[in-house]
């Protein structure tokens, strides 16, 4: 996973412009640097509403992810010498291990195929996302995105109107879910690496029940008038198609024994199991979860494959997307961390909308540990090794500050498509079904409109 790189990044020694004094290149980064991350997320925004059928192509988003990271890591190379570098390559370990763990949980929850069908029945479908929203904090939110995302559309195949239940799972399953494990979401498993304890996330169980019980209600509701609104338009009983279904079998149940690999890969990596209670060296861990992967792909009959309509699309979408966003992203990041003092936060419901609102546009992980050192550096503790491990032992107001991040960066990650990892797997997976998914700023309606009054009554209740 990926590895902190907060605070000091490096001493400026051969910086053209810039005296040789000592400083963190967050410190020293003009603020024009964070240009071509805004154009990064402009171009995600806008061009799929502009040049659809041009965006469609990996190959045009690869370009413009190049023109977007291309000039920042040239800047970073060529202007900021071997500070420049040491980022650079932060960032390409980051990405590295971020991919890893995304390609193999898609490759193998790929693997498995729920045999027939659940009722598309609002109940059910409810059901589908409260046992997507346990499953998220043990096997992850994408890998619970990619086991259910399929069962939740054949359920529902009959339906005209399936948008608002893609919606309600993104932001159940994909992102509020995975709350209670560091195994459940990246910004978590980056805290268990960097001290917090593996049981510590349990804690956050009000916040959970909190935001996914509202959101089980509010998806019930909207799915009952969706289906009373097609019972009115279309001939015939909508209800009775959706209640048609063929009892389940799971096949390709070896692909379960991969998915505890995967997890027990990162368990032993963030654990130090066998490195002397240290994090593993860039490596270890993302060569075995591709080659876990890689025996998932070759062992799982190719019908399943076929039958879960498989293929490689999806998870090159997000690579290519991501790559982007890792690449522009980091001077972002750097000048915050290295100026996050001069924004004012100090109490737990500012940490909340701060860590949350970054995390609804930069990926939520590095989002999580900017803020998180922000936190800790309030309090005296420097972000060096397993720091959270002393953070959290100066007591109540430390622990309060990390709940806020961690739920913030967590659950507001679901207020965008680029918020986290999944969101962009499952839109994709659910536009080759067939749905016509919301443009990023049609899905940003559904995330203000719902999410946002629910993270309001959560400050209220727990972060005030």
């Amino acid at each position: 996973m990926m590895r902190a790189r907060l605070l000091v990044v490096g001493l400026v020694l051969c910086t053209p412009g810039v005296a040789a004094a000592e400083t963190s290149l967050g410190a020293a980064l003009p603020l024009y640097t964070i240009a071509p991350f805004g154009l990064m997320l402009l171009a995600i925004a806008l061009l799929p509403l502009s040049v659809p059928e041009w965006w469609d192509h990996n190959r045009n988003k690869a370009i413009v992810a190049a023109l977007c990271g291309g000039p920042v890591a040239l800047y970073l190379l060529l202007g900021w010498g071997a500070a420049g570098a040491a980022e650079l390559l932060h960032t390409a370990r980051d990405y590295g291990s971020f991919l890893a763990l995304l390609g193999a949980l898609f490759v193998i929850t790929s693997g498995i195929y729920i045999e027939g069908s659940l009722s598309g029945t609002p109940l059910m479908n409810t059901a589908l996302l409260a046992l997507g929203a346990l499953l998220a904090s043990v096997i992850g939110t994408t890998g619970a995105s990619v086991l259910l995302i399929r069962p939740l559309l054949r359920a529902n195949e009959s339906r005209v109107n399936r948008v608002h239940l893609v919606v309600f799972f993104i932001f159940i399953v994909s992102n509020c879910g995975g709350l209670l494990t560091p195994l459940g979401d990246p910004p978590l498993f980056l805290g268990f690496l960097n001290g917090v304890p593996f049981t510590w996330t349990l804690r956050l169980w009000p916040e959970w029940l909190m935001a996914n019980g509202i959101l089980l209600v509010v998806a019930n509701v909207w799915d009952q008038v969706v289906l009373d609104r097609e019972e009115r338009a279309r001939p015939g009983s909508q209800l009775e198609q959706v209640m048609e279904h063929v009892p389940l079998r799971v096949r390709g149940s070896l692909n379960v024994v991969f998915l505890l690999a995967i997890i027990a890969i990162a368990y032993a990596s963030g654990s130090g199991i066998g490195a002397g209670g240290r994090a593993w060296p860039f490596g270890i861990q993302e060569g075995l979860m591709v080659a876990v992967a890689a025996g998932s792909y070759l062992t799982t009959a190719e019908l399943y494959h076929t039958q879960n309509r498989f293929h490689f699309g999806p998870i090159i979408e997000v690579a290519v997307l991501f790559a982007g966003i890792f690449a522009t992203m980091g001077p972002a990041l750097l000048i915050l961390n290295a100026r996050g003092a001069e924004l004012g936060l100090h109490a737990p419901w500012q940490f909340f909308w701060a860590s949350g609102g970054l995390s609804s546009f930069l990926d939520n992980a590095p989002t999580y540990l900017t803020f998180a050192a922000t936190a800790a550096g309030l309090q005296g503790v420097v972000a060096e090794g397993r720091y959270l491990a002393d953070f959290l032992h100066l007591g109540a107001v430390a622990e309060e500050l990390l709940r806020a991040v961690s739920v913030g960066s967590v659950c507001m990650g679901a207020n965008s498509y680029i918020g986290n990892g999944p969101n962009f797997m499952v839109k994709a997976i659910a536009e080759h079904h067939g749905i016509r998914m919301p443009s990023f700023f049609g899905y940003m309606a559904y995330s203000v409109g719902i999410l946002i009054p629910i993270f309001v009554l959560m400050t209220v209740v727990f972060f005030r």
